[in-house]
């Protein structure tokens, strides 16, 4: 990765616009995610929605070769799930939907989980827990904070919780490209690692596992699932280092009346 591109205030504003706009994707889909629906039809909507509603551009299709929309990752999937016509989302799964949307030049990445139905009291927990792991880590955020600081906090909660991290894939930088720089890690030190500055932007991602952190890719060359097929979560937002702390771009209605109680988030 190249080094760190700070932003400036009107390129902050450009991806503060992209990020609201993908979190009108999530309120689009939290309507048309179900039981029944395939994960082929969700990339479908998606890409619809962005091209002809939003006026905007799916930054993930054609990144990577990578030839659809999302990743819709579902219970022992812990990410890169590829869209398939042939399955559908049934009572009971948890599925991770990531989205990236790009809107005058800059690009906003974000990720949600959606519940099916009546899931297990061990599901629920882990995509809860996952959520507060994540926000656990936004709250480290800001200028002269350290990336090991995020890592740690959400290392911490995540195997408080009795979960484990998973190592091989991180959080990024943002920007003009979906991945620039720095790395961020879900695990590590305090104190250690780059120091944040006003104007970074990047994603904070966890990937939670109920079981081992260890994982596998499919033969597809892109679905990667947990080794010993247990449950793993997945949230993400893409953050902005401001004056005084942290500023989510991609933060979504909901989110909006927690967003000053990472602890009590669901």
């Amino acid at each position: 990765m190249s080094r760190v591109q700070v932003k400036s205030p009107q390129q902050q504003a450009l991806m503060r616009a992209s990020g609201q706009l993908l979190s009108q994707v999530f309120a689009m889909l939290d309507e048309f995610v179900a039981a029944g629906v395939t994960t082929m039809e969700i990339d479908r909507q998606v890409d619809d929605y962005i091209v002809k509603t939003l006026n905007a551009r799916p930054a993930s299709k054609g990144q990577y070769d990578y030839p659809y929309t999302l990743n819709c990752s579902i219970n022992e999937v812990v990410c890169h799930g590829v869209p398939s016509a042939s399955r559908k989302l049934k009572n009971g799964d948890i599925v991770n939907l990531d989205i990236t949307l790009e809107k005058n030049g800059f690009v906003a990445d974000s990720s949600k989980m959606y519940l099916i139905g009546e899931v297990t009291p061990a599901a629920h927990k882990l995509v809860k827990a996952t959520y507060a792991a994540m926000w656990k880590g936004i709250a480290q955020v800001r200028p002269g904070a350290r990336l090991g600081d995020i890592g740690h906090a959400i290392q911490k909660y995540a195997e408080h919780c009795g979960y484990s991290v998973v190592r091989e894939y991180c959080g990024h930088g943002i920007g003009r490209e979906m991945h620039e720089a720095p790395q961020v890690l879900h695990f590590g030190r305090p104190h250690t690692g780059e120091v944040l500055q006003e104007g970074m932007t990047f994603t904070i991602e966890p990937m939670i596992n109920q079981g081992t952190h260890k994982t596998k890719t499919l033969k597809d060359g892109w679905t990667v699932v947990t080794r010993d097929k247990k449950l793993s979560a997945q949230w993400e937002h893409t953050v902005l280092v401001t004056a005084d702390g942290y500023e989510v771009l991609t933060l979504r209605a909901e989110e909006t009346d927690l967003h000053r109680k990472p602890e009590s988030r669901p």
